[in-house]
């Protein structure tokens, strides 16, 4: 089992930055390539961003590519989601998962382990 607990989110005006962090737990974290996801109110979960195990690939949803930066830490068992140019349909539950892929993965159903969410709301 994996265990991931997400922080950092809360309320930022349109055009703010937030530094979302995915803290985890259990087994390896370098074993895992690292995701984020976002749901909005009414909509289905959607691929933010994804990193492999060592950090060398990425791979961005095309919503926020150039906005948002995903990293690890793999000394600190931690993976981050860096938002710029906050916009406020970027408003969501933002969750990060973990799956065991090589290559970084766009895929819900590669994720195993998931978090409990963090809210992000950007106001207007």
């Amino acid at each position: 089992q994996v265990q991931l607990v997400e922080s950092g989110g809360g309320l930022v005006q349109a055009g703010g930055s937030l530094r979302l962090s995915c803290a985890t737990s259990g087994r390896t974290f370098s074993n895992y390539g690292m995701g984020w996801f976002r749901q909005a109110p009414g909509k289905e979960r959607e691929f933010q961003g994804a990193i492999s195990r060592s950090g060398d690939m990425t791979l961005y949803s095309d919503s926020v590519k150039g906005r948002f930066t995903i990293s690890r830490e793999n000394a600190k068992n931690t993976v981050y989601l860096q938002m710029n140019t906050l916009k406020p349909e970027d408003t969501a539950v933002y969750y990060c998962a973990a799956d065991t892929n090589w290559s970084p993965s766009n895929r819900e159903v590669d994720y195993e382990f998931w978090g409990q969410g963090t809210q992000v709301t950007v106001s207007s």
